[in-house]
């Protein structure tokens, strides 16, 4: 028996609604709703598999697609079918990734997948502001356990003004642009951009959502509660535990862990090393008769390991590298480390290490963007490559990760923010950074890294950027805790928070922010955003020492570029029929010409390997669309001769009759007798038809002026 569908009403402040409708779509999974505002609906469903037998971790599952139908658009693919995510699919997949991950029970290691779908797109709506709410509600309608319900937004700040899932149309205006996720308890991932704002500014922003998203955890409680769901919180079934084991572990291994982590100024390598080394002489005193799980084995080491990092954090103030809790790794920097590349920049800090490059395009090289809501092209890319080497791990590359694409499109939004305006900078720009060496933080490296990279090309960028990660350890029961500064692998794997910050002296430009405790309060959260801004001008201060400001000129092998502006009605001209006049230039200058019509006036854009392809391009330009003056003098070539006169070209596709009386002082009876076709003569414009703007030419005007001053 088919179950009437149900749904609830969400109401913003400014009285626009969302609706959240299960039990009409998707009913063999464990969990379906739609969420709808305006036009926009997005289909999400959860189902969830069997226990995992040996679970690294939770096998979460998470795939949001837009649907091309849904804007009524056919893909642009050759095959045209929605194919493989897209970085903006696999973007807005790790937003709820991110923010459910965890919420779930640790004990629960079921595979679970969620597919988020855009079924129906509002050209004023954006999914990604949705998408958590949606995931949420599929889970609160299900069976599937989750600690809490969540709920994603938007906040901007429009006009000085915070607004909550402003239309698209707005952004455009918005200073401050954040996805916050949060249950109704606690923030748990914030990321976006700003443009150079106080931290104090982004906190507020941030509180401002927590707010709204308090009214969706409760309505979607009704919602579950509606259906018949249990509350959300139940106890799972614990999986099977060997506390004998852990506490064995706890017991023999605390101290030695412990004092390894206290030792400090280790490398990655050795502290690895060292840990192992324990493991491993633990392991060999077990005799035959006491086997241990190897998976719980491997469990509860991690444990001690966590605990141990953490305590040295709490109680002491110093951490495993031997580093004070706001000191930030040594930085060394090297600009222009490339010589053939426009621009680069090998940027380390501590064992970190990105190697990033500026490249410069033309127009032709913009990035198109075919999606289901937002057509166009980009002109500023970054890229962020991760091999296995950079951890010293083997890794096949196939391509772009998931966390790579992330990495990058957070350094893109923390950069792009400084970047000039168009009309200053007419390149494509492409930064890529290629991660050589990694132990935390390689995103804020590669901020850096493309900071420098963007002066050391010459881009004239309004600011340097840097980046730094904080991390966070909290003791549950005490509330004491520990702001780190510059946080390593190994502090972000056993720390509360992850905290990426981007900005300049000014302000903020970019943040990222995961946490995995409860219960954080706004006060830890104000100090720890305090405490990055004075490690990111402590970052600034060194990147510039290495480059305070952007080269005043190019590099020799870049591409050089110049501005040309034209009457509308001559864009024709330069172009010439079929393209071939353009053509031609583009072949016989080397330059690359690009027309456009900007204003009511056609605007050409040239970039060529050096200034005399763009100097010979120029003056074939201006020789084109240089205007006829009646009374001046031009030296022509006869195109064609008929019996009534002949047809000179005297500029550049531009020709005049020659009428046959115009040609002698004497008659002429046959006009081919006197001029040959291709023959170059000099001629007078005599006269422009103000009706036809038809060109009229004279030869015989010079023989009579010739005659006139000649001596008798």
């Amino acid at each position: 028996m088919l179950r009437e569908p149900i749904s609830r009403t969400i109401t913003l402040a400014d009285q626009r609604t969302i609706t959240i409708e299960t039990g009409k779509l998707a009913r063999h999974a464990d969990g379906a709703v739609v969420v709808s505002m305006g036009d926009m609906m997005l289909l999400a469903t959860v189902v969830a598999g069997e226990e995992v037998a040996t679970p690294q971790f939770l096998p979460l599952y998470v795939e949001y697609q837009e649907k091309f139908a849904a804007a009524g658009k056919i893909p642009g693919s050759f095959l045209r079918r929605e194919g493989r995510l897209g970085d903006h699919e696999i973007l807005v997949s790790r937003i709820v990734d991110r923010a459910l991950r965890p919420l779930f029970p640790e004990e629960y290691h079921a595979e679970v997948q969620i597919n988020i779908f855009l079924i129906s797109a509002d050209p004023e709506v954006l999914p990604d502001a949705l998408v958590g709410l949606a995931a949420s509600a599929a889970l609160a309608v299900s069976p599937t356990p989750l600690q809490t319900y969540i709920s994603t937004v938007r906040v901007a700040r429009i006009a000085g003004k915070l607004v909550i899932n402003p239309p698209q149309s707005a952004l455009d205006q918005a200073d401050i642009d954040l996805i916050v996720a949060a249950s109704a308890e606690n923030i748990i991932m914030v990321e976006g951009e700003m443009q150079e704002v106080q931290e104090a500014e982004m906190l507020s922003a941030i509180q401002f959502a927590h707010e709204a998203i308090k009214q969706q955890c409760q309505i979607q409680q009704e919602l579950a509660e509606a259906v018949g769901q249990p509350v959300k919180g139940s106890v799972v079934t614990a999986a099977p535990q060997d506390n004998a084991l852990r506490e064995a572990l706890f017991t023999n291994l605390y101290d030695k862990i412990y004092q390894v982590a206290a030792a400090g100024s280790q490398s990655k390598k050795q502290f690895q090393e060292a840990l192992a080394n324990i493991k491993q002489a633990y392991v060999e005193n077990l005799t035959a008769e006491d086997p241990v799980d190897e998976a719980l084995l491997r469990k509860y080491f991690q444990e001690v390991k966590k605990k141990a990092m953490r305590d040295l954090a709490l109680h002491t103030g110093t951490r495993i590298d031997g580093r004070k809790l706001d000191e930030v790794r040594p930085i060394h920097i090297e600009a222009d480390y490339l010589p053939a590349a426009h621009g680069s920049a090998l940027f380390t800090r501590g064992e970190t290490q990105s190697l990033t490059t500026v490249t410069l395009g033309t127009k032709l090289d913009e990035q198109l963007i075919d999606r289901v809501m937002i057509n166009g092209y980009n002109r500023f890319m970054l890229h962020y490559n991760f091999p296995g080497f950079s951890t010293g791990e083997v890794k096949v590359n196939r391509g772009p990760a998931r966390r790579e694409i992330g990495h990058g499109h957070l350094a893109m939004r923390a950069l792009k923010q400084v970047l000039p305006p168009d009309t200053e900078n007419p390149y494509t720009i492409r930064i890529v950074s290629d991660i050589l060496e990694s132990n935390g933080s390689s995103s804020m490296a590669t901020v850096c890294a493309g900071s420098l990279a963007l002066m050391d090309t010459g881009v004239p960028v309004k600011a340097a950027v840097a980046g730094i990660a904080m991390g966070l350890i909290m003791d549950a029961d005490t509330g004491k805790h520990a702001i780190l500064s510059d946080i390593l692998g190994d502090e972000d794997a056993i720390g509360d928070m992850d905290f990426k910050v981007a900005g300049t002296a000014r302000g903020v430009t970019a943040c990222q922010m995961d946490i995995k405790v409860a219960g954080l309060s706004y006060t830890i959260l104000e100090k720890a955003l305090q405490q990055s801004r004075a490690g990111r001008l402590h970052i600034l201060s060194v990147m510039d020492k290495a480059l305070a400001q952007p080269r005043d000129s190019y590099k020799t092998h870049a591409p050089r570029f110049s501005t040309l502006r034209i009457p509308k009605d001559m864009i024709g001209a330069v172009i010439g029929p079929s393209g071939k006049v353009i053509q031609e230039m583009q072949r016989e200058t080397g330059a690359t010409i690009i027309v456009e019509e900007i204003d009511a006036e056609g605007v050409i854009k040239l970039f060529a390997p050096d200034q005399a392809s763009i100097q010979q391009a120029e003056q074939r330009i201006k020789a084109i669309t240089a205007q006829p003056v009646v009374g001046e003098v031009y030296v022509g070539k006869v195109k064609s001769i008929l019996p009534f006169g002949a047809f000179v070209e005297f500029m550049p596709g531009r020709e005049g009759l020659l009428h046959i009386s115009e040609v002698k002082l004497e008659r002429i009876a046959d006009l081919s007798q006197v001029l040959e076709i291709g023959e170059m003569i000099q001629i007078k414009l005599t006269d422009i038809d103000p009706k036809t703007g038809k060109y009229r030419l004279s030869r015989k005007a010079l023989l009579l002026e010739a005659a006139a001053t000649t001596p008798k």
